[in-house]
């Protein structure tokens, strides 16, 4: 008898010390995955590599531990690289995977943050979309009395309404971020601030407003290190000095923020600065060299580009939110998988306590009705397990359904990509060029006349050809 309660007692102390040991290791692990996704972030502006680079680390560490937060902010932080790598629909995905952990722990906080990273993400694409996220983060944050968010969320705002030309209501968005970042204590974001107002006075043509805003956030941008402000900053300059006819300062920051740009890997500014090295040539009247960069221009499509790029977030949503439904079916899984852990648990105990129960009383009664409850048990599990089973094939049929639904969807986006690429793309830059060409009577008047009614031709007759196809449901290509 003194033996089997020793066993007993051994065993609870060897289960006790185990928990202690893994629930240590596990924290000090947590810590640093908080530690990578800390770092992650706080590099955002100056590497865009090392911030994805961190946020893996991070994902793997997190994932051993089943750290749900860590997983969640792991997420959010790679979707901030890919964002700042303008590879929006990987960080799209990332997020809404994010999204879906700070769920999952009931983390306000979090998924106030993924939403106003989302709402930035759409800033380019769908103001609406954008203002919609935004609104949400900064409905979370103010409940949660979160200044940095809210005053985040109040940065953002003001960006929507600056691309909306509604500058009065930017610049009160803008005032009222800046306040809360000066009370807390963040020189970054009010440096970046200060650089959208600058943007702001610089397209009201206030330059020489704009021209002391911009030095001073550059020079706030370059004490910190943080190179893709300093190239968004003269970027900006550079516009604003080729306005100015200062042609010399204007190419001294395009040369500046060419650097920048290209020590952050940032093919969309170094062609913005293609744009603006264009310029520059072109009101020097360095004919040839801007014809140079005009080539260099046209090769990229920004039309094309934003088109595929809602159509990748679209296609990006769908595939996430039917991803989501495997994860919920997994979950469920896992969930029974527990319960008959926990229940084979349960009947150890259950043995172990009847063999102690056998030993004191011996009574053959209460062990039969014991027997008989494990029977019944057994027959409720191989039930549940049953519909289970129903449930995933249900499940399954679902899935391959409308699996085979997004791949025609997505080979229909892809031959029109495909096509609007080939077939306009042409005829725009070709027209593009001989208007700038006309501006300065380097072409016979009647001869440009011609050939820009040859390219209106043209792309009228592939536009009306793209919109049979499109509304023609037997035609399945392009």
């Amino acid at each position: 008898m003194k033996k089997a309660y020793l066993l007993i007692l051994f065993v609870f102390i060897s289960y006790l010390r185990a928990y202690a040991d893994i629930s240590l290791d596990g924290t000090q692990d947590t810590v640093q995955v908080n530690l990578l996704n800390k770092q992650g972030y706080s590099i955002r502006l100056t590497d865009h590599e090392q911030t994805i680079k961190k946020g893996q680390q991070a994902l793997e560490l997190a994932e051993k531990l089943n750290y749900t937060n860590g997983i969640a902010e792991a997420y959010r932080i790679l979707g901030i690289g890919e964002a700042y790598s303008h590879n929006s629909a990987t960080a799209i995905a990332n997020y809404l995977n994010a999204l879906s952990y700070f769920k999952r722990s009931k983390n306000l906080l979090g998924q106030a943050k993924v939403y106003n990273n989302i709402g930035n993400l759409y800033l380019d694409i769908d103001y609406d979309e954008s203002l919609d996220y935004l609104q949400k983060g900064l409905k979370m944050a103010q409940e949660l009395g979160s200044d940095k968010l809210i005053a985040s969320a109040y940065l953002n705002i003001g960006n929507i309404y600056q691309r909306k030309k509604n500058f009065s209501l930017s610049l009160n968005y803008y005032d009222k971020s800046r306040k809360l970042f000066t009370k807390i204590n963040d020189p970054v974001n009010s440096m970046i601030i200060l650089q959208n107002i600058g943007v702001i006075y610089y397209k009201l043509k206030q330059y020489d407003k704009a021209e002391q805003l911009l030095l001073q956030a550059n020079k706030e941008a370059k004490n910190k290190d943080l190179n893709t402000s300093i190239g968004i900053i003269d970027l900006t300059l550079s516009s604003l000095y080729i306005e100015k006819k200062m042609y010399d300062n204007a190419a001294k920051f395009l040369d500046e923020g060419l650097g920048y740009a290209q020590a952050t890997k940032d093919a969309e500014m170094v062609a913005d600065f293609t744009y603006n090295s264009y310029l520059l040539q072109f009101h020097r009247k360095n004919y040839e060299q801007a014809l140079s960069y005009l080539h260099t221009i046209y090769e990229r499509d920004s039309t094309l580009q934003t088109s595929m790029l809602t159509s990748d977030l679209a296609l990006m949503q769908k595939q996430h939110d039917q991803q989501e439904k495997q994860n919920e079916s997994k979950l469920i899984i896992e969930r029974q998988k527990n319960d008959r852990v926990k229940f084979w648990w349960a009947v150890s105990g259950s043995g172990l306590l009847l063999i102690v129960i056998a030993l004191l009383f011996t009574n053959v009664k209460r062990k039969a009705k014991t027997n008989v409850r494990l029977t019944e048990l057994n027959s409720e599990v191989s039930r549940q397990k049953d519909n289970l089973d129903r449930i995933n094939h249900h499940l399954e049929e679902i899935i391959d359904e409308r699996t085979r639904d997004l791949q025609i969807k997505n080979k229909k986006l892809s031959e029109y990509s495909s096509y609007l690429s080939h077939q306009i793309r042409g005829p725009i830059a070709t027209l593009k060029g001989l208007m700038n060409l006309e501006k300065e009577g380097l072409v016979d008047q009647q001869e440009c006349i011609n050939k820009m009614d040859k390219c209106v031709s043209d792309i009228d007759e592939k536009i009306i050809d793209m919109t049979d196809i499109l509304h023609d449901p037997k035609r399945t290509s392009f």
